[in-house]
């Protein structure tokens, strides 16, 4: 009998309005000053502002580190580190969509264990724990507020090393949908199609089992039916709250489920040419579960249920092919391009983005282990 361990933060409030109720819990963590993790977008927008006039309400103490990159290197996360001890800071807040999160559970593991980041890639290979992280989600994607993985580009290498550590786990995760509302539509989108990869991803992994399968569908279904409203009217609060839930189980799901290789070819063309990572999941996605159907058609009939495909008297094949074509319908809808050329990318080394692919921490988990050539195809299918 197989057994499974589930990373889920030991508390997390989400909901309307719920970033004006977290002072108490961070009151509670009895510690003395925390690092403010976030980037200057988010700060001249006024939405970190929201944040600290909690914070200045429940006599907090803090500091502010807002040198977060879209793609944080290990530049960023070094200086975070330098920057927490020189203000005494013994905790840490994150505020952002991925890249401040990720850079915040980097600098949390740095000071309690040491070193350079770049010896944490691959699995689990910190000692201890990281400083507490309280994680305030502004994105409906990453779910990187609620998972023990974290990405960081060595941009010595042009690579997005990904870490897969439960040391890194936040304390506390808080999702309000309020913080949204004023995110472009392209972000919105973008943020979205990764959260809907890592649901898709999530159900096809051969570390599936029902507890993820059921957070999974459950947030397949949501993005689904909430998705296109929130990138049409950011202010559709109902759509957005809808989203929260669904980054939120979406994110359980392939925390403890895993990945596979739509994000180990994505991370590669993040690295290499600083592209948006939601964007990129979702140019790969359909291409990618087009093949992984040919082994799992059992999980696609699953997804074509909860996305409304009456699936009696189907066929595997034609179950898949309606979860294919949908994926692909939803990302035109909300304006995701399809070829490599509409992001600026012209000359593409595709022996390296593949060689890179098949080292990525999530190529394990996809349902089966494609060739350096077969990566190369699936590649040229966004060229």
């Amino acid at each position: 009998m197989s057994t499974h361990v589930y990373y889920v933060p030991s508390i997390n409030i989400m909901g309307r309005g719920c970033l004006t109720e977290i002072g108490p819990y961070i009151q509670d963590l009895k510690l003395k000053k925390a690092l403010v993790v976030t980037d200057k977008f988010l700060v001249k927008s006024g939405i970190a502002g929201k944040l600290l006039s909690v914070l200045d309400e429940a006599e907090v103490q803090y500091a502010v580190y807002d040198e977060v990159k879209p793609n944080p290197s290990c530049k960023n996360v070094h200086d975070g580190v330098d920057f927490l001890k020189t203000n005494g800071c013994d905790y840490l807040i994150s505020l952002g969509g991925g890249s401040p999160q990720d850079t915040a559970k980097a600098i949390g593991i740095i000071a309690t264990n040491g070193g350079n980041i770049k010896e944490y890639e691959g699995v689990h290979k910190s000692k201890n724990k990281s400083l507490p992280i309280i994680a305030v989600n502004t994105t409906a994607g990453t779910s990187a507020e609620v998972t023990i993985n974290y990405v960081i580009t060595d941009e010595d290498r042009k690579v997005k090393m990904v870490m897969v550590d439960k040391n890194s786990l936040a304390t506390i995760s808080v999702n309000d949908p309020e913080l949204m509302v004023d995110k472009p539509a392209s972000l919105t989108a973008a943020t979205g199609m990764d959260a809907l990869t890592h649901a898709v991803e999530a159900l096809v992994t051969p570390g599936a089992y029902p507890v993820t399968d059921a957070t999974a569908l459950a947030a397949v279904e949501l993005i689904f039916s909430n998705l296109a409203r929130t990138v049409k009217n950011g202010y559709d609060i109902e759509a957005r709250e809808q989203m929260v839930y669904a980054i939120f189980l979406g994110g359980l799901a392939f925390n403890n489920a895993g990945l596979g290789y739509v994000h180990a070819m994505a991370h590669q063309l993040g690295g290499v040419y600083d592209l948006p990572h939601g964007v990129c999941n979702a140019m790969l996605l359909p291409f990618v579960e087009e093949e992984n159907a040919k082994y799992v058609p059992d999980k696609f009939r699953k997804i074509a249920k909860a996305i409304g495909l009456q699936v009696e008297g189907k066929s595997d094949k034609e179950c898949a092919t309606f979860v294919i074509e949908s994926i692909k319908t939803l990302s035109k809808e909300v304006g995701i391009p399809t070829k490599l050329s509409e992001l600026g990318v012209g000359e593409v080394d595709i022996d390296l983005l593949a060689e890179n692919s098949m080292k990525d921490a999530c190529a394990p988990g996809n349902p089966f282990i494609p060739t350096k050539e077969e990566v190369i195809a699936l590649f040229k299918k966004i060229l």
